[in-house]
């Protein structure tokens, strides 16, 4: 069973070693839609001792096959056959997308094209990478810095941003030497299917590309099978938090990018409606299910009223409907329990701040797990709503007294992954950037570019996805001293 224009060869096995196999578990994953709260799919799923299969096979190829031992230039031409085999596929790849947790149709076909351009991207970055490189040395004739692969990758990806995400970990690695394991969320575990498929059409050598995906108890079980080298996880600060213990306890690598709670600062420059129309617009981007999302906006307290007011006419403009309608332009949350989660939140924070405008399931919907756009105001940063990662079309609206106060405010979170600062002078901007403790801060709005480096400070993670600094992730660094220089590198 698979969603309308949606075509996998074996959904109902795991790729394990270059084959596709029944799941030893003999468990299977059902996706609901969360426009009509129907089952769109089933795919298997994996248990414990398939991930130990998994994780074997993955460490039979890294250590005797030939994947690690090639030439970079051999691995970029092989991986290049695997995006152009998902190049043809970027229509399923949306179509999956919207049946799985709603994202908008309007908007998947172009993130789906974007996201495989960002794999070439990759790709390049992995051709200007010097694998090998000299380095003056005081204790040898010759200094060599060799850039081996890290191992084992365990490819944890979630559910909100399902391709875009695990192929970036996948290419990173691939590109790197790598062997990987992809476990998707059992959410969205088609995406990871297509990406599967396109490594089988492409080539690679059995167990360098391996899938599994399952639920929270089989996924921990993978984490801690001692023979995974890395694991590469986006996702909630909860389970990154479990990730980095059990990492942590036997000096396992570990890449975390996890959650935020970012700010929005807005000088006196930029206009009322302006900053109303953006935020606004952009707390809905994706039912405001984005890691990075400026869900905290800090404006002056004298302009604390209007730009309430002008926030929730902004909002009321919004529609609100089913993903695959082109003129939605805030769809559903992606689950239930999301949902409830969500819900929980705003009855939170009608006990602790203003409830300007939504918190309530849109009345022309009777299912699906809608929720309208909705505005706190006159917040206190210390309350939940300020504090804790909503994930869901919630803004919250904060006074501050001056330029100083604001920074501070923005500052006073556990997360630090992204910002904003809205005004029209550019070196205000870059002046309040360089003070905001965040991994990424952009000016006039939500800025992403996947082409350069991209995690968190403080509990929003640890390392950088994206750019060149994506490679250094998945190798270790290898210093050899010679009496002169080998014939080749």
């Amino acid at each position: 069973m698979l969603p309308q224009g949606v075509s996998i060869a074996h959904p109902d096995k795991l790729y394990i070693g270059g084959e596709w196999v029944a799941p030893q578990s003999g468990e299977t994953i059902e996706i609901v839609s969360p426009n009509s709260e129907q089952v769109v799919a089933r795919t298997a799923a994996a248990g414990p001792a398939d991930m130990d299969s998994a994780v074997a096979a993955a460490r039979q190829a890294f250590d005797h096959g030939p994947w690690p031992r090639m030439a970079p230039a051999e691995r970029i031409a092989t991986f290049r056959k695997l995006v152009d085999h998902l190049r043809p596929r970027a229509e399923e790849l949306a179509k999956a997308w919207t049946a799985q947790v709603g994202g908008l149709a309007s908007f998947a076909g172009p993130m789906h094209l974007g996201s495989i351009a960002t794999l070439d991207q990759i790709a390049r970055f992995a051709e200007n990478f010097e694998f090998v490189e000299q380095r003056p040395s005081t204790g040898a004739e010759v200094g060599l810095i060799a850039h081996e692969p890290v191992g084992v990758v365990a490819a944890i990806a979630p559910w909100n941003g399902p391709f875009g995400i695990m192929a970036n970990k996948l290419a990173y690695a691939l590109l790197c030497g790598c062997s990987v394991i992809m476990k998707p969320s059992p959410e969205t575990p088609l995406e990871a299917y297509i990406l599967a498929e396109a490594a089988d059409a492409a080539g690679l050598p059995p167990g360098i590309v391996n899938l599994v995906p399952a639920d929270r108890e089989a996924s921990d079980h993978l984490v801690c099978n001692p023979g995974v080298d890395k694991v590469s996880f986006t996702g909630s600060t909860v389970a990154g938090k479990r990730i980095a213990s059990v990492c942590g306890e036997r000096i396992a690598r570990c890449t975390l990018e996890l959650g935020g709670k970012s700010a929005a600062i807005i000088r006196d420059d930029f206009p009322t409606e302006a900053a109303a129309g953006l935020l606004a617009n952009t707390i809905t981007i994706m039912s405001g299910q984005v890691c990075a999302m400026l869900s905290r906006a800090i404006v002056p307290r004298h302009r604390h009223d209007e730009m309430a007011k002008a926030i929730a006419r902004e909002m009321g403009k919004i529609r609100i409907g089913h993903s695959d309608d082109p003129e939605t332009q805030l769809g559903p949350l992606a689950m239930k329990r999301q949902l409830e989660r969500v819900e929980s939140y705003i009855a939170d924070g009608k006990r602790t701040a203003d409830l300007v405008y939504g918190g309530n399931r849109p009345a022309h919907l009777n299912s699906g797990y809608f929720i309208e756009p909705t505005l706190f105001a006159n917040v206190d940063n210390s309350s939940r709503i300020a504090q804790e990662e909503i994930f869901g079309p919630v803004l919250s609206l904060i006074p501050c007294e001056d330029e100083e106060d604001a920074i501070r405010i923005a500052n006073d979170s556990n997360f630090g992954l992204n910002g904003s600062v809205l005004t029209q002078d550019v070196n205000a901007a870059y002046r309040i950037a360089r003070q905001i403790r965040s991994g990424a801060v952009g000016q006039n709005g939500m800025r992403m570019d996947f082409g350069l480096p991209f995690g968190g400070f403080k509990q929003s993670g640890i390392g950088r996805e994206g750019g060149p600094e994506g490679l250094l992730g998945y190798v270790e660094s290898k210093t050899i001293l010679m009496d002169g220089m080998p014939s080749e590198l």
